[in-house]
């Protein structure tokens, strides 16, 4: 029985403060704000420790919805998974994606719709000491928190899940300190590497929940491994937070959503046979975006990418690692940005740098929604 309808929109913005474009479709009445569950978005930051445009964007989204849903600004962050990405270097769009879901009541809007529609599930972590970050407490707090959020999303199978996007802390100086003051040793005491190991260790979490990866997961197999990995994981680090937010994405027979998710594996980061997979496992191939109607029906793509490790892209040698003016995650979002926008039609798509033990080494998840 469909219990739930699950709409999606995607929103530009004019900067990381920006929220007019969302009161205003919430004004005309084409988003309730009590049923927004989520929101995705990618801010025009360096994406690094010192990125303040993700708060900023999430501190300006939860004061403008504060009065729609009767809460303060501080609670609505616990209402709604907020995950900013830092970083639209290249073509890359800054904008949000809205989710919200409503109920169905019994013979309501799910009569007559067959297969399974796009479904949301979202999950909360405990928060994390310092020495916990990048380590097994947080894949196994994570895995749980996944299996929560798949639940909350009616998804019993997990070849269902397409997409599981996740927000996660990073260290600081302070926070270091605060562990040697208690006589504990975090991962990494710099702020940037603690970064890929809070991501590392959410996408193992996300692997394990899944059956991806079975038996328990080391310590030291954490960025060490990269035959370790999920298909669908995308994980973002930020400073604005000490607990894992979770968001799953998938298709469930419970949901009469008018969209669909798909996703596909990119190998490499100018994997584009990986991306028009992704496209056509929603229905979408090349020739059905080329055209602006057609092209409507792409909600957005959402994307890992990451400069491959061992330094070549397909046996030639890249120096994305080696460039001590811009960082090589940024490079990475900038050429993976590219390569997808091309593909789309636009530059408004969802790129996250930054993919340890998210897809195979140098590669990463990609996956699209569409209206049916």
């Amino acid at each position: 029985m469909r219990t739930t309808s699950v709409d999606v929109v995607q929103i530009p913005t004019k900067g990381p403060g920006d929220v007019s474009g969302l009161m205003k479709l919430i004004e005309a009445g084409k988003i309730e704000p009590a049923s927004i569950l989520a929101i995705l978005g990618k801010t025009e930051g360096n994406g690094g420790v010192n990125d303040f445009t993700r708060e900023y964007a999430v501190s300006a989204l939860s004061v403008a919805l504060a009065p729609h849903v009767d809460l303060l600004p501080h609670d609505v962050e616990q209402k709604i998974a907020f995950v900013m990405s830092g970083g639209t270097e290249g073509v890359l769009s800054p904008h949000i994606t809205v989710f919200a879901r409503t109920a169905i009541i019994e013979g309501g809007a799910g009569n007559g719709i067959a297969g399974k529609r796009l479904s949301i599930g979202i999950a909360h972590t405990r928060n994390f000491m310092p020495e916990e970050l990048g380590r097994g407490a947080q894949v196994e707090e994570t895995a749980r928190a996944v299996r929560v959020a798949m639940a909350d999303a009616g998804i019993d199978d997990p070849k269902d899940v397409h997409f599981v996007q996740i927000k996660c802390p990073l260290l600081t100086s302070d926070r270091v300190e605060a562990a040697h003051a208690r006589g504990r040793k975090t991962v990494t005491t710099s702020a940037y590497g603690s970064m890929a190991y809070s991501r590392g260790a959410s996408a193992l979490g996300v692997a394990s929940a899944l059956g991806e990866i079975e038996g328990i997961i080391c310590d030291e197999q954490i960025l060490k491994n990269w035959e370790l990995f999920s298909s669908v994981a995308s994980t973002s680090a930020g400073i604005e937070l000490m607990h894992n937010v979770v968001i799953v994405l998938g298709n469930s027979n419970s949901s009469a959503s008018p969209f669909v998710i798909g996703h596909g594996v990119m190998r490499d980061s100018i994997d584009s046979a990986a991306v028009i997979a992704a496209l056509k496992s929603v229905g979408l191939g090349l020739g059905e975006i080329s055209g602006p109607t057609e092209r409507n029906r792409l909600v957005n793509i959402f994307a890992k990418a990451e400069a491959s490790p061992d330094g070549s892209v397909r046996g030639f040698r890249h120096t994305m690692l080696d460039d001590s003016d811009i960082g090589a995650t940024r490079h990475a979002r900038a050429a993976v940005g590219g390569l997808i926008s091309g593909l789309a039609g636009t530059g408004a798509v969802y790129v996250s740098g930054g993919a340890e033990h998210q897809g195979p080494p140098g590669g990463g998840p990609v996956a699209a929604i569409a209206r049916l």
